[in-house]
């Protein structure tokens, strides 16, 4: 299984990047999914809250499901935000939401069960390996962008142990429209009730919603048990402080669901350790129950991302102006953008003629020292020029300087 285990290419990418930058070279870096202290520090209530627990001494094992005191947070915050009832016994904490995901899979699926999830999406090819699942995955579009549509996701459905959704999406930063969830989680529920009357197995839906405090507006997340309250006995929700809050290395997240799900969640994980640290636990709980300190902190912090998000997403709708073949999807949230850059058939400077996202992707970090992943990265294996872009680790500056790089190197192509 480890032999057979794919490294992440994201982290191939960040090799080649190191490389320039040692050569004294300046990266405008789109390509990591985190955040630089330095434009985007964590709340302060966060930092506080973690510097007051570890004085007071919280530096002892917590429990193995997570201190009672941020379990109750995380549902109160649910309630209060979300509208979601949830009892502390289906409140799961874990060292990120990372282990939370594995988690799902390690106590769901056996090995040469199905696993269904949409491709581009973030490292469901991988668990699936890792639990020895056969995967399943859903070619989706930038017409729906980039997820998956209700009729081809009940098409999938027959069979399967779990379906993976991300929403919003890595890598588009898309989120699904009501109607569209509504119709997946109808489906879901006829499946279900079709099984039980088999006395065959669920199909489970894990939900990863992690982005989902950082929508543009006039985009309003929505959720399963949401839309449709008979989901949430075969749903988990996972989310966590990483992204809404920049605290990626901060290591706190949770997942929501059954509970006799998250009972035996809680025993794979404790098994290896995957609590988050417990003075970062008490902060977390003491965060979301200050909600002016949370609107205060995703006021400020939201409209940062989406300015970056915005200004790269107008720089490609100029450069498209001009007749260059690129394109992009208007900003709906995350920290991403999914832009196209397809000047396949073009020959460089130097003679090179880019017929792939990877060649495209290596001739803008050495022309354009601009750095992005193609969606190849994220289990796409068609070769239509998307990719990526990332703000959370560059300025509006640096935004601004490497749109004009990237337009001469555009123009530098030739037949």
């Amino acid at each position: 299984m480890a032999r057979g285990l794919v490294g992440s290419e994201i982290l191939r990418i960040a090799a080649d990047i190191r490389a320039l930058r040692r050569e004294g070279r300046a990266i405008c870096d789109l390509t990591v999914g985190d955040f630089d202290p330095r434009q985007f520090p964590i709340p302060d209530r966060l930092r506080s809250g973690v510097v007051s627990a570890l004085e007071r001494g919280e530096t002892n094992y917590p429990p193995s499901n997570g201190v009672l005191e941020l379990r109750e947070s995380v549902r109160g915050f649910y309630a209060r935000e979300l509208g979601l009832d949830y009892p502390p016994e289906c409140v799961l904490i874990a060292g990120g939401a990372r282990p939370l995901l594995y988690g799902t899979f390690r106590a769901l699926v056996d090995p040469s069960e199905r696993v269904v999830y949409p491709v581009p999406s973030w490292n469901n090819n991988h668990y699936a390996h890792l639990v020895g699942a056969e995967g399943i995955a859903l070619p989706c579009d930038a017409a729906s962008g980039f997820l998956p549509r209700a009729e081809d996701l009940a098409r999938a459905l027959e069979g399967a142990r779990l379906v993976c959704l991300n929403s919003p999406l890595n890598p588009s930063g898309t989120s699904f429209e009501p109607g569209v969830l509504r119709g997946i989680c109808e489906a879901l529920v006829a499946e279900n009730r079709a099984r039980e009357r088999r006395g065959e197995r669920p199909a489970y839906l894990l939900y990863d919603q992690v982005y989902w405090m950082l929508q543009a507006s006039g985009h309003s997340h929505v959720t399963p048990p949401g839309l449709v309250p008979e989901t949430a006995r075969w749903t988990i929700l996972v989310d966590g402080i990483s992204k809404a809050f920049a605290a990626t290395g901060v290591r706190v997240g949770w997942a929501l669901g059954p509970a006799d799900l998250i009972e035996r969640m809680s025993a794979v994980l404790g098994h290896v350790g995957a609590w988050a640290p417990r003075a970062e636990q008490v902060a977390t709980a003491e965060l979301l129950d200050d909600a002016e300190a949370v609107r205060e902190h995703l006021a400020s912090f939201q409209e940062a991302i989406l300015a970056r998000l915005r200004r790269l997403h107008r720089g490609f709708t100029d450069l498209r102006a001009e007749g260059f073949a690129v394109d992009a999807l208007e900003p709906a949230g995350t920290i991403y953008l999914a832009a196209r850059i397809h000047p396949f058939g073009r020959r460089t400077a130097q003679g090179s003629v880019l017929a792939t996202s990877e060649d495209v992707r290596r001739w803008l970090l050495g022309e354009a020292a601009l750095a992005i992943v193609p969606f190849q990265a994220f289990g796409v294996d068609r070769d239509e020029g998307w990719f990526r872009l990332s703000v959370g680790a560059v300025s509006e500056r640096e935004i601004e300087e490497a749109l004009p790089r990237l337009g001469s190197a555009l123009r530098s192509l030739r037949s």
